[in-house]
């Protein structure tokens, strides 16, 4: 097995040089920095995590604490998180939680030297004090210095307008519980209404506080006319589509479901209308922001259409 030294002499530099361009260290020249990774080619070689750790104070991980309570969205940020990482020679370290205290201890296990930052990802809930180390990813937590989110503002109201377009004036708004993501799909549902003149109706906001089903029947039997729904998620969609389905309303004819936040394709369901967001772009922004770089701008989605 080749090591540092085999590197060195193939490339004709000095062990410090190979260490600097393994570590991404700047203040090597071109040719040499080239001549090094020729050489790790060439020779297969794998660099010795553990004691590059030793030396530099640091881990090369990433902890990573999955929140989300759909395995399916979380395995797509995993995914994009840990592509994003392995450009950087970062390694994801991965641990779940699904209520405040896991998400508490979770950190605290993390933090314990085994790596450099954290990321949370998917929480829904209300999240414990964190240290300044943690980003928050898609999190419906007040918004921070810390947080990389999704413009909900934009994504209601586009989605709206869409819906209206489609001859829909009768929107109901099925919203987050509480919190800076709530206000702002409100904020952008209400706007959009406004500009095509639609009254604003109380009773059209429902929220997950309760079952969808039960929201669902108490809407459509003081609302019989209202003909579209906005949801959260593609999985919250589902569920209005199979109580809309035991109310005897046809989707999408007699109610389009709209999800604000992706849609899948599965087998014998038709397909929503959706905004959906580049989870690559968005661990790409977790990258920039762990090395000190990045914006806090929330990432707009996109209109896609059965």
């Amino acid at each position: 097995m080749a090591n540092i030294n085999d590197v060195s002499r193939l490339a004709q530099v000095s062990k410090a040089t190979v260490s600097r361009v393994l570590s991404g260290s700047r203040g090597v020249r071109q040719e040499s920095r080239e001549a090094v990774l020729r050489a790790v080619e060439i020779l297969g070689y794998q660099p010795n995590v553990i004691a590059q750790s030793l030396t530099s104070q640091s881990t090369g991980c990433v902890g990573v604490i999955c929140a989300t309570e759909h395995m399916q969205q979380g395995t797509g940020y995993l995914y994009a998180l840990e592509g994003q990482l392995r450009r950087h020679n970062k390694h994801l370290l991965l641990r779940f939680a699904n209520d405040p205290d896991g998400v508490a201890h979770a950190v605290r296990e993390l933090g314990r030297g085994l790596c450099d930052a954290m990321v949370v990802i998917g929480a829904r809930f209300t999240l414990p004090p964190l240290p300044e180390n943690v980003l928050l990813l898609d999190c419906l937590a007040p918004p921070t210095a810390n947080s990389i989110g999704v413009d909900h503002r934009f994504a209601a109201e586009t989605a709206t307008r869409y819906l209206v377009a489609q001859g829909r004036r009768n929107i109901a708004l099925l919203n987050y519980p509480a919190g800076d993501a709530a206000e702002n799909t409100l904020f952008g549902y209400r706007q959009a209404l406004e500009s095509h003149l639609i009254p604003y109706h109380r009773q059209r906001l429902l929220t997950v506080d309760e079952p969808v089903a039960t929201a669902l029947a108490t809407l459509l039997r003081h609302d019989p006319g209202c003909n579209a729904l906005l949801v959260t998620d593609d999985h919250q969609g589902r569920e209005a589509i199979a109580a809309l389905a035991a109310l005897r309303r046809a989707v999408p004819q007699q109610m389009m479901v709209f999800s604000l936040d992706g849609s899948q394709t599965l087998p014998g369901a038709p397909p929503l209308p959706a905004i959906t967001y580049s989870l690559d772009t968005l661990a790409r922004q977790v990258v920039e922001r762990l090395a000190g770089g990045g914006n806090s701008d929330p990432l707009r989605g996109r209109l896609i259409t059965p």
